[in-house]
């Protein structure tokens, strides 16, 4: 059978997604998507499995969360539509070779909208949801689980993450979600997933258990996308984009983001993003005020190995690290003064053995974060303090 990821948002893109069998029209044209398992799960041990078994911890846990969760309906203004088409108009190949039409998105002009849920933040009415939610829209009204409406703005944004925060101002009394941490979840651990299926079926609440952790699905369209989902089976379906994930003491492990389905519907398989990266990117898009914009190291090269030690005759003890064979141009590494031929060995404190330890390391910075890189140079170990820069 044939999976296939879709983002959870309902009726994004100017009309009701359709989900007929195994044809999927993702919001904004979302591309069809292959899991890939990149990474190990950690199986849980059997006290964590027995400890959290009894029927009252899912109800103890449903109590402390529905109140948290919001339903949240974002559209695009005329404004907006106008503005959308004049762009599209001022495009002489647009219409000429009509990628739109072609990849099943004629419906260009209308104007979209859709509905998600919603995680609230803060007292004061910061709320976290998912970027395919209302990243297209600029009017934005949230309904609380006793059903009353607020007007909300959009405060900023992660593509990376597909993060997104709005903000229902003059309010002091919203309850806000605790925070779990994400990283002390097992696998095999029961979990309740919390938001607003299909639009209108609210505050509702399902159980299943953590299937794994660290998923990478390449449902993010973005260069520096960041994936490590952690998959349950707790029934969700579209709408419960941007709900929450909640552990059995009721606390915020996760935002539900997709699920992989031949059907368009819940099919045993959902994903959400953990909490350790929900805060990071809440707090900074808070702090910031805006979107928030990552960047690189700006070095290309090699990871160090024992035919690359013996073929440059490099002066490395324990043959590990990522030599720089080259340096962009106007990049954090150039501009920091990072060389062609040093070995990366250390990023904060953090050994780096290869480039995958280095995005590792970076993935979580952001344009303007001071890192300071361990490096080798010609035998003789040196820090190197810089600051990230936007990549060009």
């Amino acid at each position: 059978m044939r999976l296939f990821i879709q983002l959870l948002a309902a009726g994004v893109t100017g009309g009701l997604i359709v989900l007929g069998g195994s044809n999927i029209l993702f919001p904004h044209n979302q591309k069809e998507a292959s899991i890939r398992y990149d990474a190990q799960p950690t199986f849980a041990s059997n006290q964590s499995a027995s400890v959290y078994s009894m029927p009252n911890d899912f109800v103890e846990s449903a109590k402390k969360s529905t109140g948290s969760v919001v339903h949240i309906y974002a559209e695009e203004s005329e404004d907006q539509v106008i503005n959308r088409r004049k762009s599209r108009r001022s495009d002489p190949f647009s219409d000429f070779f009509g990628f739109e039409d072609f990849f099943g998105g004629g419906n260009f002009y209308a104007p979209k909208n859709g509905s998600g849920s919603g995680v609230i933040y803060s007292a004061d009415g910061y709320i976290i949801t998912n970027n395919h939610v209302v990243g297209f829209a600029d009017k934005i009204t949230v309904t609380d689980h006793e059903g009353k409406k607020y007007n909300a703005r959009k405060v900023g944004t992660d593509e990376s993450t597909d993060l997104a925060v709005i903000k229902v101002e003059g309010v002091k009394a919203f309850v806000p979600m605790h925070l779990g941490d994400s990283e002390k979840v097992n696998v095999g651990e029961w979990v309740l997933a919390v938001g607003n299926p299909f639009g209108y079926l609210t505050s509702t609440v399902t159980a299943g258990i953590v299937s794994a952790k660290g998923r990478s699905l390449d449902i993010i369209q973005n260069d520096k996308k960041i994936e490590e989902f952690i998959q349950t089976d707790a029934a969700i379906n579209p709408g419960n984009s941007g709900g929450a994930l909640v552990n059995l003491q009721g606390e915020l492990i996760g935002i539900n983001t997709a699920i992989a389905t031949p059907t368009g519907v819940f099919a045993g398989y959902s994903f959400a993003i953990p909490s350790k990266i929900v805060k990071k990117v809440a707090s900074d898009i808070i702090e910031k005020g805006g979107n928030i914009e990552r960047t690189n190291l700006g070095v290309g090269g090699y990871d160090v190995n024992e035919d690359l030690v013996k073929e440059f005759k490099l002066d490395i003890k324990n043959k590990k690290g990522f030599y720089i064979e080259e340096v962009e141009k106007r990049s954090a590494a150039q501009m920091g003064g990072l060389l062609p031929g040093d070995i990366i060995i250390g990023i904060n404190n953090m050994p780096v053995e290869n480039y995958d330890d280095i995005e590792k390391h970076m993935k979580y910075n952001k344009v303007g974060d001071k890192v300071n890189i361990r490096v080798n140079r010609s035998g003789k170990e040196i820090t190197i303090p810089l600051q990230l820069r936007k990549s060009f």
